[in-house]
């Protein structure tokens, strides 16, 4: 196949893109939309290599994989093994553990499904995940395996033409899948291959269906596609539903540039972007690692800077010393294929991998005291079984421990240790709780279905509280601050952008509506201010503590100013609200934090079990606000 500068040169605007954004995302919002051009690019590549061996009758599937293992595995395979090293002299037992497990999972590329089921992509725990961008090496890999197959079966039943109009058909219906997917189930949607396949496709559309374009055209074409991606850079944020239809801006735009065959582009040919594109897969290893790091050792914002140079500068190193070593791609026979290297690189890789996690990252050797803190810093045992992402019929909420429900805990994420450490309390006495818990939902008082993903469940479920008689008590819980204003400990918005626009009056107005409802119905309403949060996990606060041989009694994390400032709104509106008198308003500041500072593990407990859910131990203590 001849080579492709403007493709190459395309690999740079969209690892360009990738790098800055993660570095900074300010210095370029939506740079995460680099991937998607990445796409596009693989599903062309590899829609050219295919179509052109079955027209030439030679395309065999084990070489296919062959090429892909030889292009793909001995790089990422290095990488891994440099972050075992380092997590041996470096890592806490509790972050070995977890590196291990995604060391393993990306070297068999199922990282995508393994990151889907912990979190989100741009979650607060995402910069403490070291190979979290393996992910998109995840899906590639995953479509090597199934796009070959497909094609290669689909062509012992149909003509050529018939394949390629499939393909294009394919393409069409992942894009409306995706679409759909992506507003009924955002992380998944973002994670897995089937709502990013139809962009892979659509780099084969390129392929099968190339324009028939003038010269003297091409180069409005190519403006017109480059434009597309540079302005879903800009315009795109990690706040953007995604890949939803704006997704057709980088991948149309990567799509128009491919099509329009500039091969001596200003743009994409020139001596620079030409570099950057040869060494865009080794760059796109290296550099985020280098993100974590400088999150992981609290750097300074130059060492921002130097970490695009280092990116740069290890993945020409990477790509001169392991991409160009050329192995074996030409097998014969079956047996011939097990002097495949790569794939003993992943198995020996693979192996370390397991065996770290295997080993819980070698916590037998730390101390009794780590050890024990650790075991403390844990979420609910009903987390996964009774907190809900997706509408769920209120009356299938969790009930615990008892028959006699006389109370109620309604809120998002954040009521779930606190739910279960009451339930606790109140078992003693016989008295058992209804559990209602929805991820990220902010109070939704009689909102129409379309107002969030949340409100149709919001109040339906307050609906059955104030018509359960039995229930006399509710605690109502949620990230207040965070619902109104966004952000959190690691980044929170500061006071002066903390702007109180027509959609946070409204989401004030709705707390105090579900307030005043609960109290005109119930005997007792219990509401907390809100809890304070860490600008780290827990358990990574916890781990410097003991690499640094620091006490591990109590470990603060910020101060109680921090604290006011980052919650002021609502604590002035708290202290000033006119309540009804059974309105009982608790301060979890006045338990997780002294007259300065406000803690991560207070007098040998962990408060939380990552950067703002208390623990079950840290809830104990919460409730005990509650006679």
């Amino acid at each position: 196949m001849q080579f492709r500068k403007d493709i190459n040169g395309l690999r740079a605007i969209a690892v360009i893109a990738v790098v800055l954004f993660h570095f900074n995302a300010s210095w370029l919002p939506g740079g995460f939309a680099g991937v998607d051009v990445f796409f596009v690019i693989s599903g062309f590549l590899m829609t050219s290599i295919i179509f052109k061996g079955l027209e030439l009758e030679t395309f065999s599937i084990l070489k296919f994989y062959v090429a892909r293992a030889n292009r793909i595995i001995p790089a990422l395979a290095g990488l891994c093994l440099v972050l075992l090293c380092f997590g041996v002299f470096w890592l806490a037992p509790v972050e070995f553990k977890t590196l291990g497990k995604h060391i393993a999972s990306s070297i068999t590329f199922i990282s995508n499904i393994i990151f889907w089921r912990e979190s989100g992509y741009f979650d607060a725990e995402s910069h403490g995940k070291w190979l979290l961008h393996t992910w998109s090496l995840s899906v590639e890999w995953q479509f090597y395996i199934v796009y070959p197959i497909i094609l290669v079966v689909m062509k012992k039943l149909l003509s050529f033409k018939k394949l390629k109009l499939l393909v294009l058909i394919g393409t069409i219906i992942g894009l409306v899948f995706s679409i759909i997917l992506t507003y009924k189930w955002p992380n998944a949607a973002y994670y897995l291959l089937p709502t990013r396949a139809w962009e892979m496709m659509l780099g084969g559309v390129a392929y099968l269906y190339p324009f028939n374009i003038r010269n003297n055209r091409k180069l409005y074409i190519e403006w017109v596609g480059i434009s597309l991606i540079i302005g879903s850079y800009f315009f795109i944020t990690k706040g953007t539903p995604w890949p939803g239809y704006l997704a057709l801006f980088p991948v149309m735009g990567s799509f128009l540039v491919i099509q329009s065959q500039r091969h001596n582009s200003i743009i994409t040919g020139n001596a620079f972007m030409q570099r950057i594109g040869t060494w865009s897969y080794s760059i796109y290893l290296w550099h985020w690692p280098l993100v974590v790091g400088i999150y992981y050792f609290s750097l300074d914002v130059v060492f921002t800077f130097l970490g695009v140079f280092l990116s740069i500068l290890l993945g020409f190193l990477s790509y001169k010393y392991v991409e160009k070593i050329r192995f074996k791609n030409d097998f014969v026979g079956l047996l011939e294929f097990l002097k495949l290297k790569p794939i003993y690189m992943l198995i020996v890789v693979g192996a370390l991998g397991s065996v770290v996690f295997i080993e819980n990252g070698y916590i037998d050797r730390a101390t009794n005291d780590y050890k024990a803190l650790v075991k403390s810093a844990e979420p609910s045992p009903f987390r996964q079984k009774c907190h809900i992402n997706n509408y769920q019929t209120p009356g299938l909420s969790c009930e615990y421990f008892g028959s006699n429900i006389t109370w109620a805990v309604l809120g998002d994420s954040h009521t779930v240790e606190i739910a279960y450490a009451l339930a606790e309390k109140l078992k003693v006495n016989d008295i058992g709780l209804k559990h209602f818990s929805f991820s990220s939902c902010p109070s939704s008082y009689r909102e129409v279905n379309s107002y969030n993903k949340c409100s149709r469940w919001y109040n339906e479920s307050l609906d059955y509280i104030l018509k359960d008689k039995k229930i006399k008590s509710v605690l109502l819980n949620h990230r207040f601050t965070s619902d109104l204003f966004g952000g959190d400990a690691a980044g929170y918005p500061k006071i002066e952008e903390q702007i109180l626009t027509d959609e946070v009056m409204r989401r004030t107005k709705n707390i105090d509506n579900v307030i005043n409802v609960l109290a005109k119905n119930k005997d007792n309403v219990y509401i907390f201010y809100p809890i304070p949060e860490l600008t780290r996990n827990v358990n990574k606060l916890i781990g410097l503590a003991y690499k640094n041989n620091s006490s591990l009694l109590n470990i603060i994390n910020t101060d109680l100013n921090w604290y006011n400032q980052r919650n002021k709104f609502m604590i002035h509106h708290f202290e000033n609200a006119k309540y009804p008198k059974n309105v009982h308003l608790l301060k979890p500041s006045d338990l997780f934090c002294d007259e300065k500072s406000c803690f991560a593990v207070k007098n040998g407990i962990p408060l939380y079990f990552d950067d703002d859910h208390p623990s079950v131990a840290g809830a104990t203590i919460l409730v005990g606000l509650i006679e």
